[in-house]
């Protein structure tokens, strides 16, 4: 069975650079609305239907939550649902946001 791949803030920011790479996030509307990385996707179980038919499944995802934990479950999930490539990144949105840009619901 396939697996889901660790993945750290600097490699995310190199292959958001890089590669035609999803970010999900799927911490909570109020975390998400407060900071997320930039073009990042608000993963909900209301926004994940719409999530899977939009985006194809050769197409890397990398999922962020608050501490990298929550982020692995979600990643075999998208696994098993078929998407090829699925990271979960060390440490979630509270390491990215030490080193690295991010946006608010105000910023967009």
């Amino acid at each position: 069975m396939e697996q889901f791949a660790h993945i750290s803030v600097q490699e995310t920011q190199q292959k958001l650079i890089t590669e035609n790479v999803k970010v999900v996030d799927i911490r909570d509307e109020a975390s998400f609305q407060n900071g997320h990385i930039v073009d990042s996707i608000h993963l909900t179980n209301g926004t994940l239907n719409s999530f899977i038919a939009a985006v194809d499944f050769d197409t890397p995802v990398v999922v962020v939550c608050y501490h990298g934990h929550s982020s692995q479950q979600a990643a075999q999930f998208l696994i098993h649902q078929g998407f090829e490539t699925v990271y979960s990144m060390d440490g979630g949105f509270e390491a990215w946001r030490k080193d690295m840009p991010f946006e608010t619901a105000k910023d967009e």
